[in-house]
């Protein structure tokens, strides 16, 4: 059943859509599961089949700078904050078990969460909420919506929104699209219809492809940095093997987790980046050119 819009936000939303898309995403691997993964049939097994192939370090794409940003890979931030996300999501044994984890450190996390999963255990999305956490939208089946019709990207976002709000009770204020693969469009219109950012990552522990506790340890480790977001599943018993190393060793580090939204909520614009100035051979500061002054 479809959330019910006024009809002028439907007709722009709408609109939105019809626009040309003139952000071109960057390039989504074909193949969306393992060659080896069978046709699944039960709503966990979908999600568990859907491993993601992440885009690469994607970068920030803003808008096209007539509205606010509504996409985010990072955030610029004063002071050591940063975002651990979970995707794919609830999992019957893995998501409690990190719950429990998170628990015992005070640390708050974000849980994209795949809307058939929610449906099969909507007591452990409950679970995430309670427990001070953030819970997120990361479509129905876990699709490429990039390359689906506008009626499809509306039926797996709203099927996935109307799922979290029922088994919670709190409506999801972000939204991850698998793969990373979501145009400009469809950000814009996630955003009018539902004021949904579309958040992607900075830091890819590539834990979905190595499945290596210390390599998901090392790369967390390694290439997180103030107001990072990082990206893991909770969906890979290998992953949730890593945490306990990586939360500590990011504690250590100085670093303090929120939720995406607070961290989206503390970010800034970029600090403008000033040219250095060229020296002479005098080791003085060489004046820009047409600014010489003949020696008197």
């Amino acid at each position: 059943m479809l959330r019910r819009i006024p009809v002028v936000v439907a007709l722009s939303s709408f609109a939105l859509f019809a626009q040309q898309d003139t952000a071109v995403p960057k390039a989504v691997p074909a193949q969306a599961t393992s060659p080896a993964s069978p046709a699944p049939s039960a709503p966990t097994a979908r999600a568990a089949a859907a491993t993601p192939i992440p885009i690469s370090k994607p970068t920030d794409i803003p808008t096209d700078g007539s509205g606010p940003k509504i996409t985010f890979s990072q955030c610029h931030v004063d002071g050591q904050y940063i975002a651990l996300t979970f995707d794919d999501g609830p999992h019957a044994t893995n998501t409690p078990r990190l719950l429990e984890m998170l628990k015992q450190r005070g640390i708050k996390g974000t849980f994209y969460c795949v809307g058939q999963c929610v449906a099969e255990y909507p007591e452990i999305a409950k679970r995430i909420v309670d427990e001070g956490h953030e819970i997120a939208s990361h479509s129905w089946s876990h699709p490429q919506l990039s390359s689906m019709s506008e009626a499809s990207v509306r039926d797996q976002l709203e099927k996935t929104h109307q799922a979290i709000k029922q088994a919670t009770g709190v409506e999801p204020k972000t939204f991850r699209p698998p793969y990373g693969a979501f145009t400009l469009r469809q950000r814009k219109w996630a955003n009018a219809v539902y004021g949904y950012k579309t958040i992607l990552w900075d830091v890819d522990t590539l834990d979905w492809k190595h499945r290596n506790p210390a390599k998901t340890e090392s790369i967390g480790l390694a290439e997180t940095k103030a107001g990072s977001i990082i990206l893991t599943h909770d969906i890979h018993k290998t992953t949730i093997d890593a945490m306990p190393t990586l939360m500590d060793g990011l504690l250590a580090k100085g670093f303090k987790f929120v939720t995406v939204s607070e961290l989206v909520a503390m970010d800034k614009p970029a600090p403008v980046k000033v040219k250095a100035t060229v020296a002479n051979k005098a080791g003085e500061p060489k004046p820009a050119s047409g600014s010489v002054k003949k020696a008197e």
